[in-house]
């Protein structure tokens, strides 16, 4: 099996294809064991591994525990709200004190950007992003990259559609990271408000036309409006962005094609996509879920090689 060219998973910026593609292949094996009637497997049985969760989550959180003891690893949870963090400890302080306990590894979520690049330079242990304030979320990117490569097969020249609050979302920068190094076509979709100014730089299409969009791609992949992010008012009401911006399962039935929806949850159900949508045949968002245990499984077994 191939290694990673990095000790740490700190963002998809950082990542070579062949990176990616030995993720993916080493997920497709893992999500073979999964669903086995025994679903666990040695591979780390004596790794310690510690999540970090400086800010709240729920699928993410228990992806990468659920993989962690698929992986057979001893699993620490740290929750900030109920830690020494509110008595005023530094992000350092408190890592350093979970590494005396004899951590290998830290799955970290931090609401501040770079947050996980800082730990790297100055702890032993690997260190796995699981989300950076509005930065990067690699572990969702290249689930829903094995998502789309389960469904589509090899994603070069295929057209994705990332559609919604792109400017508060980590999960965007990452898909756009990764499914360009993949060779696919990326189309950002949503309220001139909601698209960061400089992001065409990037060498991604810039759209502002739902029904244009899902048109023109194979894939739309349906971000959640971020309102906790939100200091100001990017558009006038919920109620608006619904009506223009808004999938249904009318608008999925109209195309010509048919196209694979996605979303990385939580569903805002009403606000992005309306129920009979998320719930239609072109959805695999349950399936985005299952691949998530995989696709982590593969990232701490490769990281834990090195």
């Amino acid at each position: 099996m191939t290694k990673l060219s990095v000790r740490h998973l700190l963002g998809i910026k950082n990542l070579n294809e062949n990176d990616i593609q030995t993720i993916l292949d080493t997920a497709t094996e893992f999500k073979d064991v999964i669903n086995r009637p025994i679903k666990k497997v040695p591979s780390l049985r004596d790794i310690t591994i510690a999540n970090v969760f400086f800010e709240n989550s729920t699928r993410t959180r228990l992806s990468f525990e659920l993989a962690e003891k698929r992986l057979s690893a001893d699993v620490v949870n740290f929750s900030a709200s109920g830690s020494s963090v509110k008595k005023g400890e530094t992000l350092l302080d408190t890592v350093n004190n979970i590494l005396a306990m004899k951590v290998d590894m830290i799955v970290m979520r931090h609401s501040s950007p770079g947050a996980p690049h800082y730990l790297s330079t100055r702890i032993p242990a690997n260190v796995v992003n699981a989300g950076d304030g509005t930065h990067e979320h690699p572990t969702q990117a290249l689930l829903d990259a094995f998502s789309m490569r389960e469904k589509l097969g090899d994603l070069q020249g295929k057209k994705i559609a990332i559609i919604g609050d792109i400017t508060h979302s980590r999960v965007a920068l990452s898909n756009i990271f990764c499914l360009q190094k993949l060779g696919a076509e990326v189309m950002v979709c949503g309220p001139s408000t909601l698209i960061p100014k400089h992001l065409g730089e990037l060498g991604v299409k810039i759209g502002h036309n739902v029904k244009q969009a899902l048109e023109w791609c194979d894939v739309a992949n349906v971000l959640r409006i971020q309102l906790e992010r939100q200091q100001i008012k990017y558009f006038p009401s919920l109620r608006e962005y619904s009506l223009y911006f808004g999938i249904n399962k009318q608008m999925l039935d109209d195309l010509n094609k048919e196209i694979v929806l996605m979303h990385p949850g939580p569903i805002n159900r009403g606000v992005e996509l309306s129920s009979d949508a998320a719930d239609s045949r072109h959805s695999i968002i349950l399936n985005q879920v299952e691949n998530g245990v995989a696709v982590r499984m593969a990232v701490l077994y490769l990281l834990a090689q090195q």
